[in-house]
């Protein structure tokens, strides 16, 4: 979407986050009926298309990769406060609840948003093309943060279970922080041209890329709307988990499917905003959005666990059970065999997709 579109577009975009948080702070604390829900439901299918669409105004003013950084980075900030907030209200769910909500977000990013946004690009032009060097290094970073922070815990000593004792778990958030700076410095700094779109076509751009940038002014207004909406997405996705999780337990399915469903919602944004870059033939920022929200997810929530477990009670669990590490190790072979000839074809996305409907599946039925 043009950062210059005018008219109505422009003005639901600008009153819809708005109305969404003034939805979350009328509902906030009180129980729901089922038409408060709807309409709490609503507001946040609004607040995710006002999020993708301000996330792209400021994109087209700072261009690539810091636009795909931005909104990777401020649906994290949000959904760690989500997690904590969470995890502070306790629950039989409360020691389970990071890492449920870790693993499906590095999933659904790995998986469903690049799987996704692959099928896209494909049926749109073929063959899908993207920088392997920039992806590469991106999903190593992925892999590397989830097995330290998502396998390891099964396997240590020290303590039973699939726990950290307090020294493991500093290192675990103190390594998963640098790690994501790092990868930061390099996407942004050392080597910004790894995570670029590689353009095939000269005859075929996107129409945006030569419409003008919006002003400063503009740019700091979406700045602002676009954390608005992010904050009604986080908030009002809380504010509907009650109702999931009743669902949940009537149908009689494992509570880490509420991890799953909240994590599809939060992460809706860089999805949607995934699949247009997608369309429009910018699949290295389709990848951008997905390994560096997974990237983000883990090196942000861990370190945030680990300094909100001084004050909350109960144990932690991190450690993830066999079937989901087979998951795991399964999508860090077919992700590495996808990027590293820096082209995708429809059976690639075809493959992501089946895997994250694996996932989705046995989280359902485990």
């Amino acid at each position: 979407m043009s950062a210059g579109t005018a008219g109505p577009m422009r003005q639901w975009t600008t009153w819809v986050p708005v109305a969404a948080l003034v939805a979350l702070v009328l509902a906030w604390g009180r129980d729901l009926p089922g038409f408060a829900v709807a309409v709490i439901g609503a507001a946040l299918i609004g607040a995710v298309l006002s999020a993708v669409h301000h996330a792209e105004v400021i994109a087209h003013r700072v261009g690539e990769p810091f636009g795909s950084l931005v909104l990777a980075v401020a649906v994290t900030v949000i959904e760690v406060g989500l997690i904590v907030t969470l995890m502070a209200g306790g629950g039989d769910k409360a020691s389970t609840y990071a890492r449920d909500t870790v693993f499906a977000a590095v999933m659904i990013t790995c998986n469903g948003i690049v799987g996704l946004a692959l099928l896209v690009g494909a049926l749109r032009n073929r063959v899908a093309v993207f920088n392997a060097e920039g992806s590469g290094g991106a999903l190593a970073t992925v892999c590397t943060l989830a097995t330290m922070t998502l396998v390891l815990p099964t396997f240590t000593t020290t303590n039973p279970g699939p726990s950290f004792t307090g020294a493991q778990l500093a290192f675990a958030a103190v390594a998963s922080l640098c790690l994501w700076g790092l990868f930061v410095g390099v996407q942004t700094v050392r080597h910004r041209d790894y995570f670029l779109p590689v353009r095939r076509e000269r005859g075929r751009s996107d129409p945006d890329e030569h419409a003008p940038p919006p002003t400063a002014r503009a740019t700091w207004f979406s700045v602002g709307l676009l954390l608005a909406a992010l904050v009604a997405v986080v908030g009002n996705a809380k504010l509907v988990s009650p109702t999931i999780e009743s669902a949940v337990k009537d149908a009689g399915l494992p509570n880490s499917v509420v991890g799953v469903i909240i994590a599809l919602m939060v992460l809706a944004p860089e999805t949607l905003a995934a699949v247009r870059a997608a369309r429009d033939d910018r699949m290295q920022t389709s990848l951008n959005l997905a390994y560096g929200s997974a990237i983000a997810s883990i090196g942000l929530t861990v370190p945030a666990i680990a300094l909100a477990s001084i004050w909350l009670s109960g144990p932690l669990v991190l450690g993830e059970d066999a079937t989901h590490m087979v998951l795991l190790a399964l999508t860090a072979v077919v992700s590495a065999l996808t990027v590293v000839p820096g082209r995708a074809t429809l059976l690639q996305g075809g493959v992501h997709l089946s895997l994250f409907a694996a996932f989705v599946f046995l989280s359902f039925s485990p």
